[in-house]
């Protein structure tokens, strides 16, 4: 997020229509993400857990939304407090603020900066859902969520993007999420899945993705989605970084989705679906820190590396044992790791700030400050994330039984299944009905098309 800009009262910034239309569309474009998310984790899982993974997306959607509204975009962006939270009482609620009031240096309703702001907050506990696949209690999973936004995400976003948090203040550069959001996300999935341990069958099972079609289709939305949550993370756009950022998510993004199966042939064999999927949020991934900072051919460099050091990262899991089902480490974690500290490399001085990175002449000063703000992310929501998912397993528990994960979570908590194999929708069936008066009866058993 671009920092704050103190003006005069002779220069303060009108409203702007155009940039007001254009944060609404992208607010709109980041909330399309969840639901992409949701088809392209469903697709990924067996058939017996696909409702449980759109809902472990949707659910969020509604508790997220209400308590943003209650009193998270207050402790985000509130008036800092001893640079780690945020607090206004005008936000609580969002009942003290003007209809026109700006949000401070911009030229955009504070109303349209939080519901923004809400779009990003809504979409990171979902990214952890992927890593809990099969496996977990759905009112846990939501109790979860709420506790989770409130003690890890609201006082993270105020680190890194509210006026005074301490990692803004000391300078760390995050465009559009690459701490708060992925680091944020990745490493919550990997405290949590080490109190809940593994899948039943982890390692021995085959637990392939049961549509590729639904996983390229969530890929294609959170693509499209993402230039919103990227290019709108300038909140305006007026000077032209917005527009560079837009271009940088593209060029990263094919960028990753070519080093992703570059690995993937020389290493298996094979060019996959899954795996031009996956290289793309990986790309989408790690150039959302860094591209307010670095050029067209920064951002192609960025792009590789996270290709190829993602798709080496998915495989980490069975080597050390940790049951990340659909490689929200591997891709979330890894790709915002790898993102974050690019920028301390890749920065050009010319787009967002004027700072540099060591290719550029700065020195490793930008990258010392990038190292900070990732490990202290890290640490943080993954100690508290474990603890949070200790605390509900010991009392109302976080897993389901292991009865229950054999025979499939979907129809356990949510009392549905994905498909109707059993009826027409099958793709068959039998015609049982009399004709009508004066038709020419139809053969017995004879199968119609569906």
């Amino acid at each position: 997020m671009p920092p704050g800009i103190t003006t005069l009262a002779a220069d303060a910034p009108t409203l702007s229509a155009a940039n007001t239309g254009f944060m609404l569309i992208c607010s709109a474009m980041v909330m399309l993400m969840t639901p992409g998310l949701a088809f392209f984790y469903g697709g990924m899982v067996r058939v017996k857990s696909t409702l449980n993974m759109l809902m472990m997306s949707f659910i969020s959607l509604g508790i997220v939304t209400i308590l943003w509204v209650l009193y998270g975009f207050s402790l985000a962006f509130g008036a800092d407090v001893g640079s780690v939270i945020g607090w206004s009482s005008d936000f609580v609620g969002l009942s003290g603020i003007g209809v026109t009031e700006l949000w401070d240096g911009y030229t955009i309703p504070t109303y349209v900066f939080a519901v923004f702001q809400l779009m990003f907050a809504v979409l990171t506990p979902a990214l952890i859902s992927g890593a809990l696949a099969d496996r977990v209690k759905f009112t846990s999973w939501a109790l979860f969520v709420a506790l989770w936004v409130t003690v890890v995400y609201f006082p993270v976003a105020h680190w890194v993007w509210g006026a005074g948090g301490w990692l803004f203040e000391l300078g760390v550069i995050d465009f559009a999420g690459g701490t708060a959001v992925h680091i944020n996300a990745g490493a919550a999935a990997l405290g949590v899945i080490l109190v809940i341990g593994k899948r039943v069958g982890f390692k021995k099972d085959p637990m392939r993705p049961h549509s590729l079609p639904l996983v390229m289709l969530g890929a294609a939305l959170l693509w499209f989605g993402w230039f919103g949550f990227n290019a709108g993370s300038w909140l305006g756009n007026d000077d032209g970084v917005g527009a560079v950022m837009f271009v940088n998510t593209q060029v990263a993004t094919g960028a990753a989705v070519l080093g992703w199966l570059a690995y993937e042939k020389i290493r298996h064999g094979s060019f996959t679906t899954l795996g031009a999927a996956s290289g793309a949020v990986a790309g989408l991934v790690a150039i959302t820190p860094a591209g307010g900072a670095v050029s067209p051919l920064g951002a192609i460099a960025i792009g590789v590396i996270a290709g190829v050091l993602c798709a080496m990262a998915v495989g980490l899991k069975y080597k050390f044992g940790y049951d990340d089902s659909l490689d929200v480490v591997g891709v979330h974690l890894v790709g915002g790791v790898i993102g974050s500290l690019l920028v301390g490399l890749f920065a050009t001085g010319g787009v967002q700030s004027d700072v540099k990175g060591l290719f550029y002449g700065g020195g490793l000063d930008q990258l010392g400050k990038q190292a900070v703000g990732v490990f202290a992310v890290l640490a943080y929501s993954l100690v508290v994330s474990a603890i949070l998912a200790f605390l509900l397993d010991k009392t109302i528990g976080m897993r389901v039984s292991e009865d229950d994960e054999i025979s499939g979570i979907d129809q356990v908590e949510h009392a549905e299944t994905a498909y109707d194999f059993s009826g027409a929708g099958g793709g068959a069936a039998t015609r049982s009905t009399p004709p009508a008066p004066g038709a020419t009866a139809a053969p017995t058993n004879k199968k119609v098309d569906a």
